[in-house]
């Protein structure tokens, strides 16, 4: 993809979509960590079903950890590989609490300290949350960058530097919400919808389905 086609490929999902929001339900940055963490290899419908339980009843660092551990997966067992996460999830809470007075850090090096935090959470939450221009790449991310030709890479890492380089600056706070959810409801994995695609024009892929 040309620089000029991948200024008109995010001009056009500005328009279609100018204040892009994650669909993960959260009120607070802490209760928008917990939910990043919780996501791994889930849907956000799945996520936001757990949380819409857990949060009235334990939304901050130290509530969580006076659920202790049981409570804890009792409230989000709905969710795969729920006993990890739990564990991860709590051990993040005692390091916030010891470490951050129970506040969520601001920085790369700090949130991916947390227990069950990796790249892509710290990602999501310096940009969800601080506005910073990251690229949080998921299965979505990675399968439009490469498809359409817009930051090809062969794996997670490669695609975010590519992303970092080519998203113009103007796009770059957004970016990664209209990648997803791009990918989740028009670029998806076994049958892309190119026929109603509006940036189609702007894609280098060479398989286009048809109406």
């Amino acid at each position: 993809m040309k620089r000029d086609q991948i200024e008109s490929f995010f001009a056009t999902l500005r328009a279609a979509n100018p204040q892009p929001q994650t669909e993960l339900e959260y009120t607070s940055v802490f209760e928008l960590l917990a939910a990043v963490l919780l996501s791994a290899q889930a849907t956000d419908v799945g996520v936001n079903k757990a949380t819409r339980r857990l949060f009235p009843v334990a939304n901050t660092p130290q509530k969580i950890l006076d659920l202790g551990l049981e409570g804890l997966e009792g409230h989000i067992k709905t969710i795969g590989l729920y006993r990890s996460k739990a564990r991860h999830l709590m051990q993040a809470c005692r390091m916030l609490v010891d470490q951050h007075g129970g506040e969520v850090p601001r920085t790369r090096e700090a949130l991916e300290a947390l227990p069950g935090v990796g790249r892509k959470t710290a990602n999501v939450v310096l940009n969800v949350a601080f506005g910073q221009p990251t690229m949080a790449v998921d299965t979505h991310i990675f399968r439009v960058s490469n498809r359409t030709g817009l930051a090809p890479g062969k794996n997670p890492l490669a695609v975010e530097r590519q992303l970092m380089k080519r998203v113009p600056p103007a796009y770059a706070v957004d970016s990664h919400h209209w990648l997803i959810l791009h990918g989740r409801y028009v670029c998806q994995a076994r049958k892309p919808l190119c026929p109603t695609c509006a940036v189609s024009a702007f894609c280098d892929f060479k398989d286009k389905t048809r109406a």
